[in-house]
């Protein structure tokens, strides 16, 4: 099984493909974990493509992130399902806002070690508008043309929720 989580930030695709890891019994690999070396610094765009597509050779596996630079196009053609987390702002940025407190002068897993969470003016501006241009909101919307038979879309927790118990009931 290969699955590839895209979203919004602060929607909780972490947190899903983590959840979906586990329910598999699959590898997961956070971009975030690829992009980004300690301290927030960029890591080399040759070594994190080469180790995307490393992981992608694997038989089955979750990733968990959008960054069109790291094999987008193939990782979602090999996915066999795609979740596209397509919260609201509403929801994204108290959820952000909420890893922030919980994750405060400490990393997550699902990032790079050294990377302590942020919550910045910079990330409150990706949330509300820079994450959210026509050109991303049209590319998600090529993305769920491209793949509509192996793309679920949802739009809220309770629809994660829902999926979750359909994919439980399919196993």
């Amino acid at each position: 099984m290969r699955i590839a989580i895209i979203g919004y930030s602060g929607a909780g695709k972490s947190t899903l493909a983590r959840t979906l890891g586990e329910r598999y019994g699959i590898p997961v690999l956070f971009l975030d974990t690829v992009q980004f070396t300690a301290n927030w610094a960029e890591r080399d765009r040759g070594e994190a493509r080469a180790m995307v597509e490393a992981f992608m050779a694997r038989p089955d596996w979750v990733i968990d992130g959008n960054y069109r630079n790291f094999a987008q196009a193939e990782r979602l053609a090999l996915a066999d399902r795609i979740v596209f987390l397509d919260f609201p702002r509403r929801i994204c940025v108290p959820r952000a806002v909420g890893r922030y407190c919980k994750y405060r002068n400490r990393a997550r897993e699902s990032m790079a070690d050294g990377c302590i969470e942020k919550f910045d003016r910079e990330f409150f501006c990706w949330l509300m508008w820079k994450g959210r241009t026509k050109p991303v909101r049209d590319h998600y919307q090529d993305i769920c043309g491209k793949y509509a038979g192996k793309i679920s879309v949802l739009k809220n927790p309770a629809q994660v929720e829902q999926f979750l118990r359909e994919i439980q009931h399919s196993q």
